[in-house]
């Protein structure tokens, strides 16, 4: 039964050095708008194809190392370390993202990213699929997944719809790798 109410987000601060921690990860808290202007001057000086394929390996990257860390603070294992990264995403401002369309199995999916903060930010503005920073974060995730399992398994996502183009949510295509 649901009181209505969210869960809360641990968030400690230092009192000596104001770093913020979350489940002891050191964390940035700032405004929505400074990141996504700074996202799109980054945009603009490198062109969307580079900036998106450097986005997609740090944040492969990224939710590689969280996925890793989080499982161990909460004793975590396989799929459920994913949807608590889903969850904690959606917790955080990113937007509200549902991976209820990866297969348990791990062959691919779907992930739907409802209110991203690109899009809510930018009002849809900037032409074109806006959400693309998010698409390596999922593939890095499912890969710390299969290795949990003890798999080999690794993912590839794009987003193949974005809610700046029409529609509820943002679509993101998750499929496995050959290995």
């Amino acid at each position: 039964m649901s009181t209505g109410n969210p869960p809360r987000v641990p968030i400690e601060v230092d009192p000596e050095t104001g770093v913020w921690t979350t489940d002891g990860l050191p964390m940035l808290y700032m405004p929505r708008h400074f990141f996504i202007n700074n996202h799109l001057a980054m945009e603009q000086a490198l062109g969307r194809p580079a900036l998106a394929e450097l986005l997609y390996e740090s944040g492969h990257r990224s939710a590689y190392y969280w996925c890793q860390q989080e499982a161990a603070t909460h004793g975590l294992g396989g799929i459920a370390v994913f949807h608590h990264y889903l969850r904690r995403m959606s917790q955080r401002g990113w937007g509200q993202f549902d991976g209820g369309g990866i297969d348990p199995d791990l062959t691919g999916g779907e992930v739907l990213a409802r209110h991203s903060c690109f899009v809510e930010q930018q009002d849809g503005a900037g032409g074109g699929r806006l959400c693309y920073m998010f698409a390596g974060v999922f593939p890095g995730a499912l890969d710390w997944v299969a290795e949990d399992l003890g798999r080999g398994d690794r993912f590839r996502a794009e987003e193949s719809h974005c809610a700046a183009e029409g529609g509820d949510a943002c679509v993101f295509t998750v499929t496995r790798l050959a290995v």
